[in-house]
Formats: C-alpha cells, structure tokens, sequence
C-alpha cells in the first residue's frame, strides 16, 4: 500500500469535514479502522473544496449502527449506512471484498448469467476495497490523524496525467455494473481529464448493457450527469461514446437534422450549467423538455396530419412521448406533468392570439416554455418571430409573468363525505 505523507500532497486539513473527522475518529476509538474516501479525497488532492464526505471502515453496518444513535442502514444491493452529524448526513461504507472469493456466501453476493452484481454485500480488507472501486482516481484514503493518504491503485499518479481510469479489466468490470460506463463518462466531464484508452475502448462492446439497468436507476443517474453544472460536455461526451440512446430513445426520423437537436439540447445544457454556477435553483423538467421536444413535436406533427387540432396533438403526443421514455429513464410525475406543460404552451406561444396573451403570461409554466421557445429559434427552427414577439409582451406586461396561482400537481385523494352526527 502506497502512502503518500503530508508534505507530499495538497490536502488542508482545514478543508476535511469536521463531521467526517468526528466519525472517523469515533470509529477508531472503538477499535475499527476508518478512514475519509473517495471523490472527496479526489478533490482535496486537487486542491478542491468538495461538498460530500464519505467514510469507509472495517466494521460492518451493524457495528455502525451501534456506535451512532443518529445512524441508518440503506441499500440492497450493497448495504451503507447513514450517519447523521447535524445537518450533515456522512456515507459509511464497509471495507468491500471480492464477491467470487471463497468466503462469499449466497446471501451476500450474487451475480447475473452476463455478470451484472444483483447483490454484492461481501466484506474485506482496506486493499481489497481499493481494488474493488470503480477508478483509480475515487480509490484513495486519507487518515485525518496522520495527514497522509492511502493510495493503492495509483490515483495520484492519475491525478498528475489527467485521466479517468477503471480499475482492473475494463470490460469485466463493466459486465458486473454498465453504470460503471456513464461515471467514466461523468468525471471525465466534470474533471476535464481524458479517459484512459482501454477504460475507453471497452464502452463499445459493452454499452448494450445498460439496457439491463433499470429505468429508475438510469433517471437517478441521469440527474448526476446533468445537474451537476457540467451537463454540457457531459452530453458531448455521451454522443461521442453512443451511450445517450440508452439514457433517452433517439430522436425519430421526422426531425430535420440531427445536428439541430444536438444545438437544441446543448443550448439547454449550458442554461442550466449557467444556472448551476450561478446557484440559482434548476429542475430536471425543463432540461427533459428541452430533450424530449422534437419527439414530441415530431409526434404532434403526425397527429396533426391526422385531423387533430394543435393542441389536442401536443396533448396526446406529450403523454405518448413521456410513457415511451419511462421505459428507459423513469421521468417521476413530479418532473414529467410539468415537461408536458411546457410541451403543450409551445402551440398556443407560437399562434400569438392577442386575446390569450395575458391568460399565457400568467401561466405558471410560461417562463420555461418562454426559454424552450427561445433555444428552439437559436438552434436553427424557423418561427418566424414568435421569440421577440413574447419578449415584447413580457415588456409590457411585466406583472403577469407567472402569476397565476400554483395548483398541486398530486391528484387529489377520494375521500368519503363525514357523516353528520345528529344533534
């Protein structure tokens, strides 16, 4: 095991959570080993301020859980627990070993016919857990006592070249978790690091796979990819390797260009990356909008030619388009009601009626579709002014912009009348 002493790395101890080092110190004093791990160390050795913390120790969830009152075990597929200092929640994981070791048992490990991990609950050493991180560059401890930094697989070296690299076999490891490829994905993007060539060649052969992973796991991980302030070149990066189509169906044939729909989500990811930088709040369903849009107008076009009216077209074309792509990424309601709202308000923004104008100013979704309409002009869609028209109405009607009430988007619950007492 590598160790890297304190003169020789970049870490300030100032910069280690407090939280984190109350754990880690707790759980040595009752005879574990602890340590601060992962993406948080990453950053530290870049000269970061990172966010999260997370712990890895030799004592299992149980043990966890007995020495922190405030602690919470969670997962199935591998178990972590939950500890609460505060406000701050810290992620505790246990040392992981290999799942095809002898000591393995049914209960604790199991694995698909194609290698996939359906459940990986096997415990070892600190080495073994280093080995059994996705990238080299996440496989890193740091002891807040000595200052120093565990480095096994060679993060450092990593960190110093700039690169992204899967630990052990790239294509094996893909086969035990496809997510694997979209994290290579995601720190490569958020890093700028270039991804190390046989972690990259492996994508390849292997992206079929995620078509195994399930549709609410992909949704939470699109968030990650997304939400982060570098949605962006992460998007680039997710054409370059043909991973997108598994995230979100491709668009249907009916769109013009696909270099327009590329400029349209791109312009998109870049809002919302502004946005992110600027700490301004930012929801998943104006970017899925923006991303779903030419299905759904492609849709609402076939409708139309049908011999249904505009907006009955987006109408049905909304709730088509959402249900086919919760069959790859699960869109919660909560996010996929309001993608559809703003779906529907691009017909009756494009129309202009001049009686509507106030009724749609004040409709809680008019900014977001206000912005898609925008994007949808600068990425090369011909409608013939209809951006500098609702620009203008903005301007002279600037105390409607949203105001209309905000309904709840849950359906109310049937409940059953009181029944009147007699007086």
């Amino acid at each position: 095991m590598r160790v890297i002493a304190k003169d020789a790395h970049q870490i300030d101890p100032k910069s280690v959570h407090s939280s984190a080092v109350s754990i880690v110190s707790q759980l040595k004093k009752a005879g574990f080993d602890a340590y601060v791990v992962g993406g948080a160390v990453r950053d530290l050795m870049l000269g970061g301020h990172p966010k999260d913390f997370d712990v890895a120790t030799n004592a299992t969830p149980e043990q966890v859980r007995g020495i922190f009152r405030s602690a919470r075990i969670i997962g199935r597929r591998f178990q972590i627990v939950h500890v609460r200092q505060g406000r701050e929640i810290i992620e505790v994981t246990t040392f992981r070993g290999h799942h095809e070791s002898d000591d393995a048992k049914p209960t604790t490990s199991k694995q698909s016919d194609k290698g996939l991990l359906l459940r990986d609950n096997v415990y070892g050493t600190l080495e073994e857990d280093a080995a059994r991180r996705d990238l080299t560059v996440n496989a890193m401890y740091y002891d807040p006592d000595t200052e120093s930094v565990l480095d096994q697989m060679n993060g450092a070296d990593d960190i110093a070249a700039r690169l992204v690299r899967i630990i052990g076999d790239p294509a094996t490891r893909y086969r035990e978790d496809p997510v694997r490829m979209l994290r290579v994905v995601r720190f490569s993007a958020k890093l700028q690091f270039d991804i190390e060539t046989q972690t990259e060649y492996a994508i390849e052969t292997c992206a079929p796979l995620l078509g195994e992973i399930p549709a609410a796991r992909l949704f939470d991980e699109s968030l990650k990819l997304f939400m982060a302030g570098y949605a962006r070149s992460t998007f680039l990066l997710l054409l370059h390797h043909k991973l997108f189509q598994y995230l979100f169906p491709e668009p249907t044939p009916l769109i013009e260009t696909q270099e327009r729909y590329k400029a349209l989500v791109s312009l998109a990811m870049s809002s919302t990356d502004k946005r992110v930088r600027d700490n301004r709040p930012v929801t998943p369903a104006f970017l899925l909008a923006a991303i779903l849009w030419p299905a759904a107008q492609d849709r609402s076009n076939a409708l139309i030619r049908q011999g249904d009216a505009p907006t009955q077209a987006m109408n049905s074309a909304g709730q088509q388009v959402a249900a086919a792509a919760c069959l790859h990424t699960a869109i919660p309601k909560r996010f996929s009601i309001p993608m559809r709202e703003i779906w529907e308000l691009q017909p009756k923004l494009e129309r202009r009626q001049p009686k509507r104008v106030k009724e749609l100013l004040a409709n809680r979704r008019f900014r977001a579709a206000y912005d898609l309409l925008l994007l949808r002009e600068q990425s090369g869609e011909k409608l013939d002014g209809t951006g500098a028209f609702w620009t203008e109405q903005q301007t002279l009607f600037p105390e409607l912009v949203g105001s209309a009430p905000v309904k709840d988007d849950k359906p109310a619950r049937n409940r059953r009348p009181r029944r009147r007492r007699n007086p």
